[in-house]
């Protein structure tokens, strides 16, 4: 898969850890930023990686921020974006199958590199399970971004 992934400053360590994990395990890489720990604007680089997943440059994309929170909600301005953050391997994996998540957001403050590797593998792993109730679901969310005011 191709996997966009980004950071802000209070990010930018996981996501170095994160960008090599994800290529070692056979990745395509595509890094958006930032790249040191100097202060940026966490919105601009949410943005870049969900833009990237909703052109379909990237299959799915990984943002990180000192929370993880305000990554998630720059990320899902992005039309067609679904992005959550998620500190656990369980959320990690039900997002993608039941809500067909594609931007995970991880808060670097939150969370440390061995259990973030975890969650991302699980991520990555999933399938959306196709099943009726989910796809029902999902064009109900899409239907709210057409209504985006």
């Amino acid at each position: 898969m191709r996997i966009a992934i980004a950071a802000d400053h209070a990010g930018f360590r996981l996501k170095e850890t994160l960008r090599a994990h994800v290529a070692a395990a056979g990745h395509e890489v595509i890094d958006l930023g930032t790249d040191s720990e100097d202060p940026v604007d966490y919105p601009d680089f949410a943005a870049a990686v969900g833009r990237a997943v909703a052109r379909g440059e990237a299959d799915r994309g990984i943002v990180v921020c000192g929370s993880g929170a305000g990554a998630s909600i720059a990320a899902t301005k992005i039309k067609g974006v679904r992005c959550a953050t998620v500190h656990d391997v369980y959320t990690a994996h039900q997002a993608v199958e039941h809500d067909d998540l594609n931007v995970l957001a991880l808060g670097a403050r939150v969370i440390g590199p061995a259990l973030a590797a975890e969650i991302v593998d699980a991520y990555l792993a999933a399938r959306f399970s196709g099943e009726e109730r989910h796809r029902r679901r999902l064009d109900k969310l899409a239907r709210l971004d057409e209504d985006r005011a």
